[in-house]
């Protein structure tokens, strides 16, 4: 986890928000060992740090992550336990989809297998037009391991995500948009300031409430809606004893902008 140039990864913290870039640009960001672990630094620092309110992901020059320098299969081991343990280490996503605080993927460019991945670990995902988006890991003799199986129809649908994962079918920006894939498409010069936009938005929101919409929501989805619910109720009732809660209703009474400050 760096700020300098060289980096496989880095990490610069501003405003509030954490921007984690891939730097491999001229391998198209693919994915080694490295920036698994970078990745995973990066993404325990975010989670600890109650100064940063979201984290952006992205990449480097023309591609977001077109997957991984090696495959699985380049481990050197032939038992299922150092097969494991290899999978276990490249899983960059999973780091990621852990960050308690919202996170955008910035797709600059394409997103393919793994790559693709890590975009779906993410909250909210605002795509440059030119960009390409697959799950391309069957066309190499693999699936996905870092939860694409699971993430992909969760976020598109059960119907969508065979399409794409039995076909390793590559869509463009705009189809993405169309299925839900991403929740925003811009043109590419606009990709940064739009990104900006979304994260000064959700950075000036309480905090506190932002983490448990995230947490009611992702959780909630793999319970029944009475369980959901619940949960829903829970963290509302936390919510009321904090600081943030009062200053949000302080400031509506007093007609001015709220100053939360996580507490």
């Amino acid at each position: 986890m760096s700020t300098k140039p060289g980096e496989p990864v880095l990490y610069l913290k501003s405003d509030g928000v954490a921007w984690v870039t891939l730097n491999r640009p001229d391998a198209r960001n693919r994915i080694t060992l490295r920036i698994c672990t970078e990745i995973r630094r990066a993404c325990e620092a975010i989670a600890q740090d109650d100064e940063v309110r979201l984290a952006v992901i992205t990449g480097a020059g023309d591609a977001f992550c077109i997957g991984d320098e090696d495959a699985p299969t380049a481990s050197g081991g032939s038992s299922p336990e150092e097969l494991r343990a290899y999978l276990e280490a490249h899983r960059p996503a999973f780091s990621i989809g852990a960050v308690t605080q919202p996170v955008i993927a910035a797709i600059n460019g394409d997103a393919l297998g793994h790559g693709l991945e890590i975009a779906l670990a993410c909250d909210i995902r605002i795509a440059a037009s030119g960009a390409k988006l697959g799950m391309t890991q069957i066309s190499e003799g693999v699936t996905p391991w870092d939860g694409g199986t699971q993430r992909l129809p969760r976020i598109v649908g059960r119907a969508w995500a065979t399409d794409l994962l039995l076909n390793g079918r590559i869509v463009d920006a705009e189809e993405a948009l169309r299925i839900g894939l991403v929740h925003q498409v811009v043109a590419p010069d606009e990709l940064a300031s739009r990104v900006e936009q979304v994260a000064s938005s959700i950075a000036s929101q309480a905090p506190i409430a932002t983490r448990y919409a995230k947490e009611v929501v992702l959780k909630g989805m793999d319970m029944t809606l009475e369980q959901g619910l619940r949960l829903e109720t829970d963290l509302n009732v936390i919510l009321q004893t904090t600081r943030d809660r009062a200053e949000g209703v302080a400031s509506f009474l007093e007609r001015r902008e709220p100053t939360y400050t996580g507490e």
